[in-house]
């Protein structure tokens, strides 16, 4: 059976185009005692962005703190705090940032609606009632969080999304503008989740003529941004963050994907760095995308942490392992069907061990 996944039905993209905003979200305003939730990342707090903000009567800003990857936990929290601001729900949430705040904005959009915890909710279509309203805005391009309909989440015992077409934003607004001057390692980073991502759906099992036409754009775009440095790099990155999403939307991630979780998991270990972490050696799975990143990295002088694992103790890496095992369409995209004897316990330890 063929998967019929939804994808966000508002786009608006160009230089510019977030003073766009205040027009956007006023068709979802129906009148004047409706109020907005923006959930923005706190590093904004003291910059111009928070100016720029199209802020409203009764409107709330939620200034997130991603220091460490969302938790269930966070969400809960930050949902607490606006059903202590006003008996009525918002009319809608605009989640401002990188793929953290962004999926921050679409997990509290889905537990405004929902009951309990949004660890509850981690795994594939368990949620049932219809989010809020929901706006993602990028502010550093490279995760695809901005088209995907998961929400990745650090539960009390896993990290694994909350999966929906609930999940999916309702609008996007792509403007190039607010990822210029983002430091070089986050950029370089984050860019490199949409590399790593493009080479783990094109290589993979589940691969078709969907997939595979977003991805080879999508990594062509890469190649261009990280390899030639063209002048128009984040128009061009931004684009292959879109491209790159919707080719795992009808696919999926990899080995370095799943193994990254495990590192988060356990380590606290930021998904793009993770994921780069992890590529690194992958050279037996991904020979060719392999050696191509390691050009970007010499090209763009970013060097990788090492010694991650050294020091954890038997029980820590256990779980590491565990948590990454459990991410079954990974490993079957990566390796297929019979990929439990190809990725073993002790394979992936030796794995972690290099790290």
């Amino acid at each position: 059976m063929y998967r019929n996944f939804k994808v966000v039905p508002r786009v608006i993209f160009g230089r510019g185009c977030f003073k766009q905003l205040d027009d956007i979200l006023a068709e979802q305003r129906p009148d004047a005692d409706a109020f907005m939730v923006f959930i923005v990342d706190n590093v904004f707090e003291n910059k111009p962005l928070k100016d720029r903000l199209p802020l409203k009567g009764k409107d709330l800003v939620l200034w997130a703190d991603v220091t460490d990857e969302p938790k269930t936990t966070y969400v809960d929290a930050l949902v607490e705090k606006i059903r202590t601001y006003s008996d009525k729900l918002p009319c809608g949430i605009i989640g401002i940032g990188g793929g953290s705040a962004m999926d921050l904005g679409k997990a509290v959009s889905l537990m405004l609606t929902n009951p309990g915890s949004a660890a509850d909710y981690q795994g594939w279509d368990l949620i049932k009632i219809p989010a809020i309203y929901h706006v993602g805005i990028p502010t550093l391009s490279g995760t695809g969080a901005e088209i995907s309909r998961t929400t990745v989440l650090t539960g009390p015992e896993k990290k694994l999304g909350i999966n929906s077409d609930y999940t999916v934003f309702d609008q996007m607004v792509l403007d190039p503008e607010l990822i210029e001057d983002v430091p070089v390692d986050q950029w370089f980073y984050t860019g490199m989740d949409c590399y790593i991502h493009c080479v783990e759906s094109l290589t993979g099992t589940y691969l078709n003529a969907f997939s595979q036409s977003f991805g080879e754009k999508s990594i062509d775009l890469c190649r261009e941004v990280f390899l030639e440095n063209p002048s128009d790099s984040n128009d061009k990155l931004m684009m292959a963050s879109y491209f790159g999403g919707m080719s795992i939307a009808y696919s999926q991630v990899g080995i370095a994907h799943a193994m990254s979780y495990g590192l988060s998991f356990v380590l606290g270990t930021h998904h793009g760095i993770g994921n780069s972490i992890v590529f690194d050696y992958l050279e037996d799975y991904y020979p060719e995308g392999v050696a191509e990143f390691r050009q970007m990295l010499k090209k763009h002088n970013v060097s990788l942490p090492r010694g991650l694992v050294k020091d954890l103790e038997p029980e820590q890496l256990d779980i590491m392992i565990n948590v990454a095992l459990g991410l079954v369409p990974l490993w079957e995209n990566a390796l297929g069907k019979d990929w439990k004897n190809i990725m073993t316990k002790n394979r992936i330890k030796e794995l972690y061990l290099k790290m």
